[in-house]
């Protein structure tokens, strides 16, 4: 059972992070506005919000969840600003959403790479990481799901959760999900009975911009104690998580799941006697989650229905 304790808990470390970004994305790409540009909101959140702990942590109280708490507000801003940026050049200008996308991809390592040197004399932003939390009171010790759930795990994983139930239901039983939806699908119905199609594009933008900066930090946390330009693609993976979940809720939650446990086996297989025995070459279990990836687009690509309007610049002379 501790093996299996094992896997759950190091996959929910992956998986957090990829279902947060995915979620983002599904509210861009739902109102209509492809966001590729995943990947340097998240260098950007992780960047900022490790250089708040790196300034402000108190060395007395380095494991306060509190201070991690405002890191993911300031994350989320900065995800924010810059997706703020692709919404202008989207929306205003209508540019090509994807140039604009990978502008954002290119700027932002840059950017976080050439800021930590200039301040702080090395590319690595360091930071005191001592936020696990060892068992939370009573829920840790439920049997089977104390153990898997609720010991050596972080707040982070609790708030990914809460984030997935609260995008469920401002998707599907909200006013402005239901004008979020018809945005993407059909925008030209939606201007049609009063909506504004550029504000609700520039909402789902900025809570994809929010939750990618979030993502990015809580990518880090778990994983490292310092932070040096890049999440590894983990953009780009949650681009595909949101693609194989067919842009909703619930079936990002199983491909997230599914991705997580990949990358747990990929980083942790080292520590699982079965796999170690096999005697495969690590590279293959570094792999696994990409190609996993690839073949998964390839089989369900076909399948998946993305949102009609995705991609297309809103112009109200077209019916």
């Amino acid at each position: 059972m501790d093996m299996f304790y094992f896997i759950v808990q190091q996959s929910m470390v992956f998986m957090i992070p990829l279902m947060i970004v995915a979620l983002g994305g599904m509210f861009s790409e739902r109102s209509g506005i492809v966001n590729i540009a995943l990947e340097g909101k998240m260098v950007m959140g992780a960047f900022v919000g490790v250089l708040f702990l790196n300034i402000f942590q108190n060395p007395e109280n380095v494991s306060d969840q509190g201070i991690l708490l405002l890191a993911l507000l300031v994350a989320m801003l900065t995800g924010m600003l810059m997706a703020l940026l692709h919404a202008f050049a989207s929306i205003n200008l209508k540019a090509n959403q994807i140039i604009s996308g990978i502008a954002i991809n290119m700027f932002a390592p840059a950017f976080a790479i050439y800021t930590a040197v200039f301040y702080l004399d090395g590319q690595f932003v360091p930071f005191i990481n001592q936020f696990r939390i060892a068992s939370v009171p009573i829920l840790g010790n439920i049997p089977v799901l104390g153990p898997m759930l609720f010991q050596r795990t972080y707040i982070t994983t609790y708030l990914g959760f809460l984030i997935l139930v609260i995008s469920a239901i401002v998707l599907y039983k909200t006013k402005f999900g239901l004008r979020l939806r018809a945005c993407g699908e059909y925008p030209q119905a939606a201007d049609s009975v009063g909506v504004s199609v550029a504000k609700i594009r520039y909402a789902g933008v900025l809570i994809s911009g929010a939750l990618a900066g979030m993502g990015g930090l809580i990518w880090i946390v778990p994983i490292s104690s310092r932070f040096g330009g890049s999440v590894a693609g983990y953009g780009f993976l949650a681009l595909a998580v949101l693609i194989f979940g067919a842009w909703k809720p619930m079936r990002i939650l199983f491909a997230s799941f599914f991705f997580g446990i990949l990358q747990t086996i990929a980083n942790s297989f080292t520590a699982i006697p079965f796999l170690l025995n096999l005697g495969i070459p690590s590279a293959f279990y570094n792999m696994a989650p990409y190609i996993a990836t690839l073949l998964l687009l390839a089989f369900t690509s076909k399948n998946t229905q993305a949102p009609k309007a995705v991609g297309q610049p809103y112009d109200k002379g077209m019916r």
